[in-house]
């Protein structure tokens, strides 16, 4: 008969019961050992302060205290202060606050190779959603940064005014359109012969940045005041090398802010159409370009004096760049001779040679807004000539009657 007997290990229990026994043991004996030094230090450490701060000073001498005892006091206390200063620096832990090893990341655990190629998966298609969303988005976002970034183009405008009773009227009218406007905005006024106060007081006041010239030219001998006062205006953008957008703003014209907004879309020479009043007062009549998409193809004209011209166009009703005027290598330029309005044309031609100093033909024009189908720009021609406008525009007589009472 088979007998089966289990294998005994009484010593394996034995030493690993008295080894676990003597192990805590020892750690009771150890722990009790820190107790009782850490209490002694702070019994010690009481008693070196209580000598130190609650010590009275030793019995007078000669009716003072001895200098030595204060001075010995002194030097202990700082001493003390001074190496619990340098506690923080000397602090064993610094090592391992600063240790290149020791990182706080937090390591993902690895995980099973199916639920791995799950995740994958998802990742996989969620990327996939994100492009499709990232390609649609993309161009806004550019177009958003671009808009953001980019600088504006600075519009310089220019005006030519004189005295007469509407002056004021006008001017005050065409500052506030130009106030609207973001900037940066120049407007350039020119006045002929000399700068009048009333003027200077109402640009002051305006707040549009403006520079005020006077158009030196003997008015005796002058054809068309607006003319030079143009011509002035493009001789001070010449010789200061001002960047921007040249565009001629009469006074008595009525503007829409649009324009204004579309007038830095251009690059070299825009154009549009201009509204205006016929001779007679009765109907309105359109002059400017006939486009087709973003080409000029034909003009509008309702003169039969003026057809002749190569170009259809209201002094009001275009716009260039200003680095044309002082930097012709860039526009390859056949001349380099100076753009200015000609006074020795026939009235009404002056706009049409002007215009052929800076493009070639209609293919150099950018039409205004995209196929010119607003109307931006109104030639009213209702200045009154009739008005009472009392000289230096203040009245030589104070009006105010006075009455003697009876």
């Amino acid at each position: 008969m088979a007998s089966f007997r289990r294998a005994q290990s009484p010593a394996y229990n034995k030493y690993q019961y008295n080894g676990g026994s003597s192990t805590s043991s020892s750690l009771k004996s150890l722990g009790m050992f820190f107790i009782r030094l850490f209490l002694r230090f702070l019994l010690c450490f009481s008693r070196f302060l209580a000598w130190v701060l609650f010590q009275r000073y030793p019995p007078k001498k000669g009716n003072f205290f001895t200098w030595k005892w204060s001075l010995k006091r002194f030097l202990i206390c700082f001493t003390f202060g001074f190496v619990i200063g340098l506690i923080p620096f000397i602090s064993p832990f610094d090592d391992i606050t600063t240790s290149k090893d020791f990182s706080f990341e937090i390591k993902q655990q690895q995980l099973s190779t199916r639920a791995q190629m799950d995740l994958n998966n998802v990742v996989r298609r969620e990327n996939a959603v994100l492009e499709n969303l990232i390609l649609e988005t993309k161009p806004e976002v550019e177009d958003d940064k671009l808009s953001f970034f980019s600088p504006r183009k600075q519009l310089i405008i220019v005006t030519p005014t004189y005295n007469r009773a509407m002056q004021a009227y006008f001017l005050n009218r065409l500052s506030q359109v130009l106030r609207l406007v973001p900037p940066p905005v120049l407007w350039i006024v020119v006045e002929m012969s000399k700068e009048s106060i009333e003027t200077s007081k109402i640009l002051r006041k305006t707040g549009v940045m403006y520079r005020h010239l006077v158009c030196m030219k003997n008015s005796t001998n002058v054809k068309d005041r607006g003319v030079h006062q143009r011509n002035t205006a493009l001789e001070h953008i010449e010789h200061h090398k001002l960047d921007g957008i040249v565009y001629f703003a009469d006074d008595d014209n009525v503007y829409a802010l649009a324009l204004f907004e579309s007038l830095r879309e251009i690059s070299r020479f825009g154009t549009w159409p201009v509204a205006m009043l016929a001779p007679s007062k009765n109907k309105a009549i359109l002059e400017g370009p006939v486009c087709n998409g973003s080409q000029v193809i034909g003009w509008h004209t309702n003169e039969k004096s003026k057809k002749l011209r190569r170009f259809h166009v209201d002094m009001s009703g275009f716009a260039f760049n200003s680095t044309i005027l002082w930097n012709p290598k860039r526009w390859h330029r056949p001349t380099s001779d100076s753009i200015r309005q000609l006074d020795t044309v026939k009235e009404g031609f002056q706009e049409t040679t002007f215009i052929e100093q800076i493009v070639e033909d209609e293919s150099q024009m950018e039409p205004i807004p995209y196929q010119c189908l607003r109307i931006m720009n109104w030639h009213l021609h209702l200045e009154g000539r009739n008005f009472v406008y009392p000289r230096g525009w203040h009245l030589q007589k104070n009006l105010v009657t006075v009455v003697p009472l009876h």
